[in-house]
């Protein structure tokens, strides 16, 4: 993947379900695995950790309840994972960065009604594109060659996004930004792996067999400058 020479590089994941717990989630191994390998080559981390600025009163309080419909079905440990993802990042050296939607953006959502969680999706792939384009210029990746991380799921990495997904998703936009140096990541825990019309719509999944490849760190480039890294199954915290 590094051989790509990417100036971006958006990791998304499969988010750790509830009943899960036991298995060390995606964003646990990426921490504790892949982070250090990363340490003096990325300047910043942009995690899909959204912080209110309290100063929105009650539209924030009416987005975070809507959040919770989409968190419901999440393991509990996923925002302190992330959390400590953070400061992982920042002792490594590599600057982490958080979401701060507007109050405008808290409007949106709130008005958007049946739509919420479609808004809620366009605000993150908008708001971290943000964030990456301004450190992008600020960091003068282009010229430096250190990389620029993101965190997230893996809706909002695609380079090429279905499309009815297009508006979730920032990685056209920093394909065309950092001139097609942009890597997306998506990083699966065997265990998390379903079949349900989502999982099945991915062309590695066909692929992977765990009767045979659950004990390997699997590879799989589904296109270029997209890959799949599949965890070798583990139980054990």
């Amino acid at each position: 993947m590094l051989a790509d020479k990417p100036l971006v590089i958006a990791i998304g994941e499969a988010h750790a379900q509830k009943g899960t717990e036991g298995i060390v989630s995606a964003t646990r191994r990426f921490t504790q695995q892949l982070l250090p390998m990363l340490q003096g080559k990325a300047t910043d981390l942009v995690l899909e950790l959204l912080v209110a600025s309290g100063q929105c009163g009650k539209r924030e309080q009416q987005v975070a309840e809507q959040q919770k419909e989409v968190t419901v079905t999440q393991a509990e440990t996923n925002q302190n994972e992330f959390v400590a993802l953070g400061k992982a990042s920042k002792a490594s050296g590599i600057e982490p960065r958080v979401l701060r939607p507007t109050c405008g953006d808290y409007e949106r959502i709130a008005a958007a009604g049946a739509g919420d969680i479609a808004t809620m999706l366009e605000m993150i792939a908008r708001l971290s594109g943000d964030e990456l384009e301004g450190l992008f210029a600020e960091r003068k990746t282009a010229t430096t060659g250190r990389m620029l991380l993101a965190y997230g799921g893996a809706l909002h990495n695609d380079i090429a996004p279905r499309p009815e997904r297009q508006a979730w998703s920032f990685g056209p936009r920093m394909s065309d930004l950092t001139a097609g140096r942009y890597v997306e990541l998506d990083l699966v825990v065997p265990e998390f792996i379903g079949d349900g019309p989502a999982w099945k719509a991915l062309s590695w999944v066909s692929h992977y067999d765990r009767g045979r490849h659950g004990k390997r760190v699997i590879l799989f480039r589904p296109a270029p400058r997209s890959y799949a890294l599949i965890f070798a199954a583990s139980r054990s915290q």
